[in-house]
């Protein structure tokens, strides 16, 4: 049987459910980069139920919102509870260069990933210029 020594061990706990730790912070941690043509967004959401996360976009402001329920049932003891539970949201800026309708999103192991592709007129272009009597390509 595990024992409770510490008071302070519940308040401890949520606050680091509130507002996360070094080691695990309360927002979904993400990464984001670059694959030639495509802008990739990774969000870490292990646990959550594909049914429960919701993608929105307006104005260019991608939400994300997931929701983990607890894995106790209502009449279960809870001996330790180190997992946050409940709803998760982030928020993502994205520029003017990405088509935000053309978003494709996969949940996998775990991972949220989403693939925006770059919109044309942000694509690296040569210009090619002429005078004289030689042609010269400028990449634009």
């Amino acid at each position: 049987m595990l024992m409770r020594t510490d008071p302070f061990r519940e308040l401890d706990r949520l606050t680091q459910q509130v507002l996360g730790t070094t080691a695990r912070p309360a927002a979904m941690p993400m990464d984001a980069f670059r694959d030639g043509d495509t802008f990739v967004v990774e969000l870490d959401l292990p646990g959550v139920d594909p049914e429960t996360i919701d993608l929105d976009v307006e104005r260019n402001v991608l939400t994300v919102r997931a929701e983990r329920r607890p894995a106790a049932g209502e009449n279960a003891e809870v001996l330790i509870s180190e997992r946050p539970a409940g709803a998760f949201s982030r928020q993502l800026f994205l520029g003017e260069t990405l088509e935000t309708e053309r978003i494709d999103a996969a949940y996998e192991a775990g991972v949220l990933r989403l693939r925006i592709p770059v919109a044309e007129q942000a694509k690296p272009r040569k210009i090619t210029i002429t005078g004289g009597d030689r042609r010269k390509e400028i990449r634009g």
